[in-house]
C-alpha cells in the first residue's frame, strides 16, 4: 500500500513512529552495522557495548517502525535491514520537502 492511499492521520501515526525510532543515536548506530548485512544479536552488542536488554529495546523500535526485520536461527537472532521501511522513511522525507497545494473548503475572505 503506496503513503497516498492510507488515510491521513494513519499516515502520520505511522510517520511518528518512523521518525521515533530514527531519533535515537543508539538506534541510528544500530542502523548504521546493519548496513554491512545481517548480523547476530551477540556482534551487535559487542559492537554496542551495551546491556542486551537496552539493545533488545532498540531492536524492538526498529522492527515495530518497519526498518529492520529479525529472524531466529536455534539460540540465536539476526537482524537485518528491512528495506521496505528504509524506502518508506525516504518517501516520508521527500513528501515533507515538497509543497502542498491548498484547499480552501468554505469561502474566506480574511486577507482582503
Amino acid at each position: 500500500m503506496t503513503m497516498t492511499h492510507v488515510p491521513a492521520y494513519a499516515m502520520f501515526e505511522r510517520h511518528a513512529k518512523l521518525f521515533q525510532a530514527l531519533s535515537d543515536a543508539r538506534r541510528l548506530r544500530i542502523i548504521d552495522l546493519l548496513r554491512g548485512g545481517e548480523r547476530c544479536v551477540c556482534d551487535l552488542q559487542a559492537d554496542l557495548q551495551c546491556a542486551q536488554s537496552l539493545l533488545s529495546f532498540h531492536l524492538k523500535a526498529l522492527r515495530e517502525a518497519g526498518l529492520v526485520s529479525s529472524r531466529k536461527d536455534g539460540r540465536w537472532a539476526y537482524y537485518a535491514l528491512a528495506t521496505n521501511g528504509l524506502l518508506h522513511a525516504e518517501q516520508a522525507i521527500s513528501a515533507l520537502a515538497r509543497p502542498k497545494s491548498v484547499q480552501r473548503r468554505l469561502p474566506v475572505n480574511c486577507c482582503g
